[in-house]
């Protein structure tokens, strides 16, 4: 458990960077620049791991690895792991303003529909309370009489 503690301590610090900032709100502009930074470093590394990919060897066995691959695996675990919960994160926000638009949309659409109804109840027209059918010819009643 001890062996190796510098790879140890560099990850575990590396995730606990991560969990923060998914912790905090990514509404602000701080959030994006330092989203944007960590972009830029991704790139920059990546482009030092495959033109100098004895640089990554050293610095894995600077930290206690054996090789530049394990090493490259270990910081793309944590990547994953960050990728994955801010996509989980971006998915529940997403999720929740698709319920309440909905919501939104149903209520707007009952008051629509009440707005509507009362509308059409309160007509001018007169009804025609004799029960006389509509379709019987002139003159004659659809009521059957009782006698």
């Amino acid at each position: 458990m001890l062996d190796q503690p510098l790879i140890k301590l560099v990850l575990l610090l590396s995730v606990v960077v991560v969990t923060a900032m998914l912790t905090r709100s990514t509404a602000g502009v701080r959030h994006q620049a330092v989203r944007r930074l960590l972009l830029v470093g991704f790139v920059v590394l990546a482009a030092i791991a495959i033109l100098f990919p004895r640089v990554l060897t050293q610095v894995a066995q600077l930290l206690g690895v054996g090789r530049g691959a394990d090493l490259l695996l270990y910081g793309l675990t944590v990547v994953f792991l960050g990728y994955v919960a801010a996509s989980y994160r971006r998915m529940r926000e997403l999720e929740q303003q698709v319920t309440t638009l909905a919501r939104e949309l149903a209520l707007r659409a009952a008051v629509h529909d009440t707005t509507e109804y009362d509308t059409t109840e309160h007509d001018t027209t007169e009804h025609d309370t004799t029960g006389d059918d509509p379709d019987a010819p002139p003159g004659q009643s659809s009521r059957r009489s009782l006698s």
